[in-house]
């Protein structure tokens, strides 16, 4: 059996908790532990600790979207000793292999987010290659290196100083970038450290020779990782009640008139089974605009809203009364809207979300932009998503 051990604790002098200190909208814990659950070769991962908040949000995550994906997860606890200052990782390694059984492991280092499961499917695969012992993650760098002899004069350590190498003519060297190690819990057993024997290289990303230790290195791994692509399924909130504007929203905003006069308006029925879908969960639904005619009225009962909020003239005063009244925290509620006079209100609340039409500074205000335009299956679309993030499935 192969597992993935990743020791994080709660002290670090240099940021406190900084193994789950939030980077690119998630925990810096998150990052590494997701790669190592996205390994197909990985069977178990464990995450050893001695902070009962970072079990608390590692476990979060096996309550998410990805809740499937964390499945292979198990928070331990780890000894004092081993998670003192002083102590190696290599201690936290023995204390664990003393205790768990298992193959080969896997040592992944949570202040290496920019690691990923195609990362460490490479590295197993150079761990099964005949004649190999150990293997440890590398980046390779293409800089020259100096040192300095007793008196001081500096000479160059890997290239004539008289042949200056191109870059596309240097092979460069290979560095440890600290990602991950892997090696057999017989030989770890065995000579007390990470890596042993003959041991091979497995080359990653130059971007991953960062590593967070200091607080400055947030800002160039953050950088780094929106370079890369690396990215998470968004969160979203556990709705409980669901708003929405009508013209822009329900509509693809027009008025259309018949030659008697009559006013009218182009629904979607995707739009009607999206409300019946949230109706079916028990989410409150409704709609709040400025407008006080007839039509949006019938079209409300025939969806069988719960709220109709007509003629309103001060929609973030309308949506925290009707929170107040369900009793439903602000961070609860979805709101739709498309207008200047739904921005307010869009990020009043926990999920606000904009037609691909919207006014510019809707769009801005919302969390979520759709890719339909009004009128178009907007609100399918987003509850969708809502029912999505839930786990249940969705119906066409």
């Amino acid at each position: 059996m192969n597992v993935a051990f990743i020791p994080v604790r709660g002290g670090s002098k240099s940021i406190p908790l900084k193994n789950i200190r939030p980077i690119s909208g998630r925990p810096l814990v998150y990052w590494t532990v997701r790669a190592a659950c996205g390994c197909s070769a990985i069977d178990r991962v464990y995450v050893a600790t001695d902070s009962d908040k970072i079990r608390e949000t590692v476990e979060s995550f096996q309550r998410g979207v990805e809740a499937k994906l964390f499945s292979k997860v198990e928070v331990i606890g780890r000894s004092a000793e081993s998670a003192s200052d002083t102590a190696s990782t290599e201690s936290a390694m023995l204390e664990f292999a003393e205790q768990y059984d298992f193959d080969n492991i896997v040592l992944i280092q949570a202040t290496s987010p920019l690691l990923t499961a195609e990362d460490l499917d490479r590295g197993f695969e150079a761990y099964a290659k005949e004649g190999t012992d150990s293997v440890l993650s590398v980046v390779r760098q293409k800089r020259f290196h100096w040192a300095e002899d007793a008196e001081g004069v500096a000479y160059p350590t890997n290239y004539d100083v008289y042949h200056r190498p191109r870059r596309q003519e240097f092979d460069g060297y290979l560095v440890e970038n600290g990602a991950f190690y892997i090696c057999s819990k017989e030989d770890l057993l065995r000579t007390k450290n990470r890596v042993s024997g003959r041991i091979r290289a497995v080359e990653m990303n130059e971007d991953t020779f960062f590593e967070i230790d200091e607080p400055s290195d947030w800002v160039i791994i953050e950088a780094l990782m929106k370079k890369n692509g690396i990215t998470a399924p968004e969160e979203l909130p556990d709705i409980k009640m669901f708003l929405t504007d009508c013209d822009g929203c329900l509509t693809d905003g027009g008025m259309y008139y018949s030659e008697h006069g009559d006013e009218l308006k182009k629904f979607n029925t995707r739009d009607g089974m999206g409300f019946g879908l949230l109706r079916a969960k028990g989410i409150v639904t409704g709609i709040v605009t400025s407008e006080s005619v007839d039509l949006n009225r019938r079209r409300a009962e025939k969806l069988k809203l719960d709220i109709l909020e007509a003629g309103c003239r001060d929609k973030v005063e309308a949506v925290k009364r009707l929170a107040e009244e369900r009793g439903i925290p602000m961070e609860q509620i979805c709101y739709i809207g498309d207008d200047i006079n739904d921005v307010e209100v869009l990020k009043l609340v926990g999920y606000g979300c904009a037609p691909a039409d919207a006014r510019p500074e809707a769009i801005e205000a919302a969390r979520y932009v759709t890719k339909a335009k009004g009128g178009e299956g907007v609100i399918r679309e987003v509850v969708d998503r809502i029912l999505s993030n839930k786990g249940e499935n969705k119906h066409e």
